[in-house]
């Protein structure tokens, strides 16, 4: 058998002894680094557990994912933000304050550098009582004026046997 922290033959007996919480078997000049075994009790540590509590009667209405999809950002949106911002009587900064976003990011959006993801294209409409979005009806999108963007056919080829 060897020290499991020296690596050296022990000759007779090992000793158990417990280092950093961990039991080793080691020889006679390693065990000074540890609690001999019969002294040592490993400490309990029982967690109680924690009751769930009943929330008050706040139900979520349930929203089907495809109901988003029919709305579509506006193509003036960096006009309707600045507006809506000037209104206010706001600067970019006061404005990033309010809806806790860096007044860059909204500069580039007020230049249409960017479009604004949802979440804060809705702090937005909720901060300066804006709309930024418009109803597309399904027909329109499904036979529109034409889809220009690549599809899945564009980009798979098909082998023919």
């Amino acid at each position: 058998m060897q020290c499991e922290i020296c690596g050296v033959e022990i000759i007779g007996s090992a000793r158990k002894v417990v280092v950093e919480g961990t039991e080793l078997d080691v020889c006679g000049k390693c065990s000074q680094y540890g609690k001999a075994l019969q002294g040592w009790t490993p400490v309990s540590r029982k967690v109680a557990p924690v009751a769930a509590t009943p929330k008050p009667g706040i139900k979520k209405t349930k929203r089907r994912p495809l109901d988003d999809m029919d709305d579509e950002i506006v193509s003036d949106y960096s006009k309707i933000i600045r507006e809506g911002r000037e209104a206010k009587g706001w600067t970019l900064e006061e404005l990033g304050l309010n809806i806790k976003e860096k007044a860059a990011l909204i500069r580039k959006i007020e230049r249409s550098e960017i479009k604004p993801e949802d979440d804060l294209r809705k702090k937005l409409e909720r901060s300066l009582e804006i709309k930024l979005t418009e109803r597309v009806s399904s027909d329109i999108m499904e036979h529109g004026t034409g889809f220009q963007g690549t599809t899945l056919g564009d980009i798979v080829k098909i082998k023919r046997k």
